[in-house]
């Protein structure tokens, strides 16, 4: 390991990434790209159908991390202000004063962020690109850990807005979930019984998490992975996976027919910061073509934009990424 690695502080995640898979069953991958998000100080949108801990996994997270918590419930008619704050009127003085919404705090959970329209889903766009909220000829900065996971139904399901693409692009990763297999769903029924009667007074301290981090922690670890070892092929690797996203010609005639606009430069960043903390993760301090690899199709699954006739053909934006990824060499 590089003198930049800190055992201990691996560890620490380490016990924290086994306690969110005790907590949340049937979702490792969430549980990672959790952390991954966390450590590259990014933003997260999850989409997946009710009911399959999406909610829980953020809340989960935020006991483990010594910081505040917020959940928006996104509904239709929720209003920016509701999200950023607003100025409040104090007659006894004649003066406003800002009182500042549920953005302001370390972890936000933004629940069903499809569910509001565009205009209060771009509330958030500010914040998550800039860490800061502008109110009026004000501006307020926002903690230094700071991170949004959002949560996002299925736009097939009723009463859902899709959201523009300028504010996915804010998002470090799109992770799709689905229904976990037959063990896991009898893991939740005994996990959903052990948390009936632990509120019945039957056992205590179970549901205490096994390892905190600090927010010093947090930020140590971003450093730590900024110093791992990433060879020029691999960063060379990652530029030509976003670059066929934009002018796939040399990849085959039906990709040209299939994107309509490929990643921007975010793409490449986010495929940098991903790698590099799943390489962490892993207890390595050099970066793979397969730490790459198995983040592309989160890192840039909302990032490329399928034409029409991709759409009417039924070629989802993983089926292009996966042919990407097998005609794009890797070093």
């Amino acid at each position: 390991m590089s003198e930049l690695s800190d055992p201990s502080l691996r560890n620490k995640v380490a016990a924290v990434r086994a306690w969110l898979g005790e907590r949340v069953i049937g979702q490792p991958q969430l549980i990672e790209r959790l952390l991954i998000t966390l450590l590259s100080g990014g933003h997260l949108l999850v989409e997946g159908a009710p009911g399959l801990a999406k909610t829980r996994a953020i809340k989960e997270l935020a006991r483990t991390v010594d910081g505040t918590f917020q959940r928006i419930q996104f509904t239709p008619d929720l209003l920016p202000s509701d999200i950023t704050g607003s100025e409040i009127f104090h007659a006894e003085t004649g003066t406003f004063d800002f009182q500042q919404g549920p953005v302001f705090h370390n972890l936000v959970l933004a629940d069903e962020i499809n569910r509001a329209p565009a205009k209060v889903q771009s509330a958030l766009l500010e914040a998550m690109a800039e860490q800061q909220v502008t109110y009026g000829r004000r501006t307020f900065p926002l903690p230094d850990l700071f991170m949004v996971m959002a949560t996002q139904n299925p736009i097939e399901q009723e009463g859902t807005y899709p959201l523009p693409e300028a504010q996915l692009d804010r998002f470090l990763l799109h992770v799709e979930i689905s229904y976990p297999d037959a063990a896991a769903e009898r893991k939740i029924l005994a996990l959903v019984r052990s948390e009936a009667r632990l509120h019945e007074g039957w056992r205590e301290n179970v549901l205490a998490p096994g390892a905190r981090l600090r927010q010093a922690d947090v930020l140590a670890a971003r450093r730590d992975i900024l110093g791992l070892h990433m060879a020029a092929p691999i960063e060379e690797y990652i530029v030509q996976l976003v670059l066929a996203t934009r002018t796939p010609t040399h990849y085959g005639r039906e990709l040209v027919e299939w994107i309509e606009y490929g990643a921007s430069p975010r793409g490449s960043i986010a495929l940098d910061q991903c790698a590099r903390a799943a390489a962490w993760l892993a207890g390595r301090d050099f970066v793979t073509p397969e730490d790459v690899q198995g983040v592309a199709h989160d890192a840039l699954r909302h990032r490329v934009l399928r034409s029409f006739a991709a759409e009417a053909a039924g070629v989802s934006a993983n089926h292009i990424l996966d042919t990407l990824l097998q005609r794009v060499p890797a070093p």
